[in-house]
Formats: C-alpha cells, structure tokens, sequence
C-alpha cells in the first residue's frame, strides 16, 4: 500500500507544470526606444537596447561612467516584417514591454500612421502609456544619444521629459494612446511634438556637447499630415494647457522689457456662436502669474495688462499659424462638435476645415500677479 501512494505523488508530480518555458531575465534585450522610417517602400525600424545593470541606480553606480547603447536595424514590406528580421541578429530574446518612446520620421507620418499604431496597439508586450515624436534627425543619431553628466540614456527628454517641462512648460509631451484617441476623434487634431539634437549650447570641458530639444511639433487633422510649427509658431498654445506648470513671457513683446513674468495655472473657455451660417468663437483665458525680474518699476496693474496683451497676440500668432497649414491648434473645432453637433456636421457637409481668418469673434484675457518674489514690487 505505501509503495502504491509513493508511485501515485509520482505519477502527480508529472503533472505539475514547471519552469521548462522560464526565461533568464538578465538574458534577453530590453528595448527602450523604438525608431521608425519610410523609404524606397519599405519600413526601417531601429531599436535602442539598454543593458538595465548599467543602467539601475544602485550604491556602487559609477556617476559619470560613460553607458554603453546598442542599436538594431531592421527592414520590411511591413512594420512587423522591419522589426522581425532584427530578430535573426539580436543573440538575445527581444523583450517590447519596457519601450518608453517611439520617434517617427517625417517620411513615415507622411505615409501614414494606420499601420504603425495597429502593430504597436495589436502587439501584447508594448504598453498604451508610451511616449510619440516626430523628427527630422538620423534615427540612429537619436538613439544614440547621450545624456548630460553621462546618466543613464533613460534621463534625457525624450524619455523623461516631464522634469523639463515642470521648469519650462511649452510642448507638453504626448502619449501614444492620447494621439491615437485625438486622431479617432470627429474632430481628428492630433499634435507630435517634434524632436531635435541641439549642438551648440552644452560643453563638456571645452568639447560641445549635443542634447535633445523639444523644438516645435507636428500635426495631424483628420488623419492627414498638415506639417510642421516651429515653438516660436506655437507659443500662444501653451496658454490653453491646463498641464501647464510654469512659463516665462517678457513684457512688453517688442523693445526692451520692463519685466518677466512665470506664468501658471491657465484656464481656457472657448464659446462657438452661430453667425450669418458660421462659426465664430470667443475665448477667455485667466492665467496667475508672479513676477520674476523686474527691470523698471512699473505699476501692478500696468504689468497685468501688458502681460494680458502680450498673451492675446500670441495666440491670434499661433492660429494665424495654424489656418496656413489647415490645423486647428486650439482645437476650435471640437468645442463645436460638443456644443453643436448637428450644426457641426452641416458645415462639415461642405468643407472638410471649416475655420478662417475672422473665426475668432473675441479674445478676452486676464493676467492675476499673486506674488513680486522675495523683493517687494520694486527694483533692487
């Protein structure tokens, strides 16, 4: 009998699954960034591949170590294709689900998004939260590059960019599934910020050093590429980001400043109104602000309105920007669709961009400063 039980947790033992499918975490290759090109009809994906032991922040981390990045090429009919030939040289399983951004060229938006978000959307191991630019650099130069103080590739602004844009709050960065829910949307507007490798301003001792920057973006209106606005171009849309964490404007715009202010905290109402068949729109925007250098003494009141001002011609700039390109960078459009659906769809009848010139009926602006810093409101 006892010899029959022990046969018996035998044969049980069988049965239980192990570790025969198991995968040795410190042998596969991690992506981290993922490149996409179009040319010659074909997609050419590159892959950024980080090694997380020279990369985790440990007591025995080497500050300043140079860190090795290793980048895979591949190409295809199709994305799928590009990427798994990059399979047949990598030595090491491939692991997506620690991608934190992808960086398309213009090449490959201006043929396209559909594909791309099906195969990243439809893969299991790639995550929805992963951050989306556009650029016009090499590929490799772009996953290639370094960060400052040579930290780990991961603390630069393409993959971390929300520790710049709390000191310096302009292009708010985008998350893939963001853009792929603007572009579903009867609206369609979807903006990419676009990326950029600066190389004049950093050294390192007395040789220059590159570094990424956010330089403007990229956008989509109706799923058609409508092209590229530089930050300058797009200064006034800062001030409908609710995200916005801290901004500088000098005042007065033109000639020599009197002061400069860190703006926070927008709020944007929009109001579409139906006139002679159109649609118009009237815009308030109230912003806090505090005073960061004061150049010449100048009234409390003097400096909200000069500050308000210059906020109103920004954003009349940035949409006179916009209408050239046939994109709606206030989103205009969608408060429309919210509030007048059936009016929305009559005008859309006719043509597929419904805002012009005169589409703004008014802009109504209020600056508050709540604080002059550690100074009184005066000059030192």
């Amino acid at each position: 009998m006892r010899l029959v039980k022990i046969l018996l947790c035998c044969l049980l033992l069988l049965l239980v699954p192990g570790c025969w499918n198991s995968k040795d975490i410190q042998n596969m290759a991690y992506v981290t960034g993922l490149g996409i090109d179009y040319e010659d009809g074909k997609y050419k994906s590159y892959v950024q591949i980080l090694n997380f032991s020279n990369v985790a922040k440990t007591e025995n981390a080497e500050v300043g170590k140079p860190i090795p990045i290793w980048v895979g090429t591949g190409e295809g009919r199709t994305l799928t294709e590009s990427l798994t030939t990059i399979y047949s040289t990598s030595q090491l399983r491939v692991f997506w689900g620690h991608m934190k951004s992808v960086i398309l060229t213009e090449r490959v938006m201006l043929h396209g998004m559909d594909e791309i978000y099906d195969m990243l959307n439809r893969y299991r191991e790639i995550r929805y939260n992963i951050l989306l630019y556009g650029t016009k650099e090499s590929l490799k130069d772009v996953l290639t590059q370094k960060p400052i103080l040579n930290l780990s590739p991961l603390e630069t602004i393409m993959d971390s960019p929300q520790q710049i844009y709390s000191q310096r709050s302009f292009i708010l960065p985008e998350y893939g599934f963001k853009i792929l829910g603007e572009l579903n949307e009867p609206t369609g507007l979807a903006m990419i910020p676009s990326l950029e490798i600066e190389k004049e301003s950093w050294y390192e001792d007395s040789d220059k050093r590159p570094m990424f920057k956010i330089n403007g973006a990229y956008f989509f209106q109706n799923k058609e590429y409508r092209g590229h606005l530089t930050e300058d171009n797009l200064k006034g849309t800062r001030w409908i980001q609710r995200q916005l964490q801290r901004s500088p404007i000098n005042i007065p715009e033109e000639g020599r400043p009197v002061a400069a202010l860190i703006l926070v905290k927008p709020h944007l109402y929009v109001k579409p109104v139906i006139e002679n068949n159109k649609a118009r729109f009237k815009i308030r925007v109230s912003i806090n602000a505090y005073i960061d250098e004061m150049i010449k003494d100048t009234p409390n009141q003097t400096l909200e309105n000069m500050a308000s001002t210059a906020v109103k011609h920004e954003i009349l700039m940035s949409y006179a920007k916009g209408i050239e390109r046939k994109a709606d960078v206030f989103m205009l459009d969608e408060k429309l669709y919210r509030k007048y659906p059936k009016k929305w769809s009559a005008f859309h009848r006719s043509k597929p961009f419904i805002l012009e010139a005169d589409s703004i009926k008014s802009i109504d602006v209020r600056v508050k400063i709540d604080s002059s810093g550690k100074y009184k409101q005066r000059v030192k």
